[in-house]
């Protein structure tokens, strides 16, 4: 059997046994972070993204630029489920499911991610900037930046478990207490603690610019769909995206044209761990509408994927649009990785 054929289905185990412990993990396996500091996170180049063939550039509409295996002595590193990058692609926000925010700067080989430095993690806070004392009021699940920039702006957060999206402000010094919540539809209620908001953004054109949008990881209608919301000039209406093939929404993250790419995950105990990319077009969001989006790709474990839960989107030097992908090692650096990858969304005719 060819050694990377061996890596792979070695990663395949691996990950489904990581799954099983991360299952049944004691909350108290989940760090508090208590005050704002500097770490060190180490980078090591991932050479491809698949496996077997380390040199293949292209997965349907998505150009390999590369990726990372990031590292951290901390042990407050970890469970990164939310990413948003600044419009060049350098300054970085990422927030965890044990409510923590992580900031930093990627560094870069042309356009292969290099590393990070200036890296600094801290607390997620409360109104009045009190504490998150309880593991179901940390579990941040995804950000977006709202308004300005990673230095001098404003981000949403969305949490699950407690079911909530605060508005915070970000500036060079970190993540401040949250400004205000948004008024949540009474439905959104109903969500169980585990399937809860797991994506949100702020629409960047179209009909609806400015508009904010949050997607359940699984909260279904009688249909099957996948249930969201959209916020039009603070009004909240509802909306869906189809199911194909039991995937669980991750995050999303908007595009410059009005449209919205979809990070959807899938484990089972036989196949492990999958995940998919979907391209949702301006045209499809609306409120009381039903999203199907084109499938742009879907990976499973003999690529170089871990447990996907972020993604975001910036310009490239080109123009081009590159989309970034982050994963949750669930506080599992044993048997799972944070792993950073990032692609170039290429053009249909391409």
């Amino acid at each position: 059997m060819r050694p990377q054929k061996v890596i792979a289905l070695f990663a395949a185990a691996a990950f489904t046994l990581a799954l099983a412990v991360a299952t049944g993990q004691a909350v108290a396996q989940k760090p508090r972070v208590t005050e704002t500091k500097s770490i060190e996170i180490s980078a090591t180049p991932i050479a491809g993204f698949q496996f077997t063939d380390a040199n293949r550039k292209d997965f349907g509409r998505l150009r390999w630029r590369g990726g990372l295996v990031l590292k951290s002595s901390s042990p407050d590193f970890g469970g990164w489920s939310g990413l948003v990058l600044d419009r060049d692609g350098r300054d970085f926000l990422a927030v965890s499911d044990s409510g923590a925010w992580l900031t930093g700067e990627l560094i870069y080989d042309g356009v292969r991610p290099l590393g990070v430095r200036n890296a600094r993690i801290g607390p997620l806070k409360a109104l009045k900037d009190r504490p998150l004392l309880r593991l179901r009021d940390r579990d941040a699940e995804a950000v977006t930046l709202a308004q300005g920039t990673l230095r001098n702006g404003t981000i949403l957060v969305a949490f699950e478990g407690n079911h909530r999206i605060g508005r915070f402000s970000i500036s060079r010094n970190g993540v401040s207490g949250p400004q205000q919540y948004l008024q949540l539809p009474p439905e959104a209620r109903r969500m169980k603690s585990n399937e809860g908001f797991e994506a949100i953004s702020v629409l960047k054109g179209g009909r609806y610019k400015g508009a904010i949008i949050a997607l359940s990881e699984r909260f279904k209608d009688d249909r099957g769909h996948h249930t969201g919301w959209i916020w039009v000039n603070g009004v909240q209406h509802k909306l869906h995206l189809t199911d194909i093939g039991g995937f669980n929404i991750t995050d999303a993250a908007a595009l410059d044209d009005g449209g919205l790419i979809v990070l959807e995950r899938r484990f089972g105990w036989l196949e492990g761990i999958k995940m998919r990319l979907r391209l949702v077009s301006p045209e499809e969001i609306a409120p009381r509408s039903v999203m199907k989006g084109e499938v742009l790709f879907e990976a499973n474990m003999g690529y170089q994927i871990d447990n996907l839960e972020g993604v975001a989107v910036h310009r490239g030097e080109q123009g081009e649009t590159v989309v970034t992908l982050i994963s949750d090692d669930n506080f599992n650096s044993l048997l799972q990785r944070t792993v950073l990858l990032q692609f170039t969304l290429k053009a249909a005719e391409d």
